[in-house]
C-alpha cells in the first residue's frame, strides 16, 4: 500500500481518502474530476489516482484495565467481528495497555493467533490507563514497518499518569504520515452501564489517580483528535451492537479508498506541517450530488488527514 514519504529526489504526497455515507457505507465509482486536494489552501494538481481493495497491516490497541473490567466480555465479543473480517494477505497485531504496552501477538496472518490473542484478555491487574505512553510507542513501533498502516484504538480515552503529554503524542502523530487511526471510545458505554449498575469502583480507581471528577469530553476529544489528524473515523458506541456495527465498518472501510497523489507546488522539506483539505465535486467543479436507487439525494462526508510534515525521510 503506498505510503505517505516525502522523498528528495522525486516529492511526492500521497493520500488516502474514503468517501462513505453518513451510516457509514463506502461510495464507489468516483472519478478523479470528482476529488480536490488543497495543500495550506492552494489547490494541487494531482498526478496519480486510483482505488484499491488491498490487505491490510493493522494493530488492534485495546485498553485492558481494572476499570473497564465490566465492559469487558462486551468489547472482545465485538472485536471478534473485527478478526472476523480478516483475509489471508492481512496482518495483524494485537497490543493491550494499562500501565505499559503488552504485545499479544505480533503481527501475524494468523486469524486463530488473533482471537487467541484477545481470548487471553481475561483479568486485569491494574487501573491505570496510560494511553499517551502507549500511543506513542505503537506509533514508534510501527516506524519500522513498511507500508500504510491502521491502529484499531479501542479506548475510554482516559489518561491516568503517561510519562509523555497530550502535545508530545500529537507531534508523534502529525509525523506519522503512514499511518490511520480509527478509534473507538467505550467511555459512554461505561457510562451508561455505571448508571444501571452503581460500578462506583470505576471513577474511584480513576479519581485516586488525581482524576477528580472525570472530563469524558476531553476524554473523547483526544480520541477524536487521534483519528482526524490521521485521516482516519471517530466512534462512539452505546450499546453493544453499536461496537459491532462500528467494528464492521471499520474493517470495510480500511479496504476500500481512494489514493490521491501530487506533487506539492511547495517543494522545500522544510520541516513545516501543511495543511490538507479534500473535496469532492462535480466535475464542472460545482457540488457533487449523490442520489440513491430511489432519486433521493444521500448526505456523504469525506474523510482524510488533516496534514503532513514535510521533511527528508529515509526509507
Amino acid at each position: 500500500m503506498p505510503d505517505y514519504s516525502i522523498h528528495v529526489d522525486v516529492p511526492l504526497v500521497t493520500v488516502p481518502v474514503m468517501v462513505t455515507t453518513k451510516n457509514g457505507q463506502f461510495i464507489p465509482n468516483l472519478k478523479k474530476d470528482n476529488f480536490r486536494v488543497y495543500e495550506d489552501g492552494k489547490e494541487q494538481t494531482l498526478s496519480d489516482f486510483h482505488t484499491q481493495e488491498a490487505p491490510i497491516t493493522a494493530v488492534l490497541l485495546v485498553e485492558f484495565a481494572s476499570t473497564n473490567y465490566f465492559l469487558l466480555s462486551d468489547t472482545l465479543n465485538a472485536a471478534y467481528t473485527f478478526a472476523a473480517t480478516l483475509k489471508p494477505q492481512d496482518y495483524v497485531a494485537v497490543i493491550s495497555y494499562d500501565m505499559k504496552p503488552d504485545i499479544l501477538v505480533d503481527f501475524t496472518q494468523d486469524k486463530n493467533a488473533v482471537q487467541g490473542a484477545l481470548n487471553s484478555l481475561r483479568i486485569p491487574g491494574f487501573s491505570e490507563t496510560n494511553l499517551f505512553d502507549a500511543v506513542y510507542d505503537t506509533l514508534d513501533r510501527l516506524e519500522r514497518v513498511e507500508g500504510h498502516k491502521y491502529i484499531i484504538l479501542i479506548s475510554t480515552g482516559i489518561d491516568t499518569f503517561s510519562k509523555l503529554k497530550l502535545d508530545q503524542v500529537l507531534k508523534k502523530v502529525k509525523t506519522s504520515h503512514d499511518v490511520t487511526i480509527f478509534s473507538m471510545s467505550i467511555g459512554w458505554y461505561l457510562r451508561e452501564y455505571c448508571e444501571t449498575h452503581g460500578c462506583t469502583g470505576v471513577t474511584h480507581g480513576m479519581a485516586s489517580y488525581g482524576m477528580g471528577s472525570i472530563d469524558w469530553l476531553q476524554a473523547d476529544n483526544q480520541l477524536q483528535t487521534f483519528a482526524k489528524l490521521t485521516g482516519g473515523a471517530f466512534y462512539q458506541p452505546r450499546f453493544q451492537g453499536d461496537m459491532v456495527d462500528a467494528f464492521r465498518d471499520i474493517g470495510e472501510n480500511i479496504r476500500h479508498e481512494y489514493v490521491l497523489a501530487y506533487r506539492p507546488s511547495n517543494a522545500k522539506l522544510d520541516g513545516s506541517y501543511r495543511k490538507l483539505k479534500v473535496q469532492v465535486v462535480a466535475p464542472d467543479g460545482g457540488p457533487l450530488k449523490i442520489r440513491d436507487q430511489h432519486g433521493k439525494d444521500v448526505k456523504y462526508e469525506v474523510i482524510a488527514r488533516e496534514g503532513y510534515t514535510a521533511k527528508h525521510q529515509v526509507d
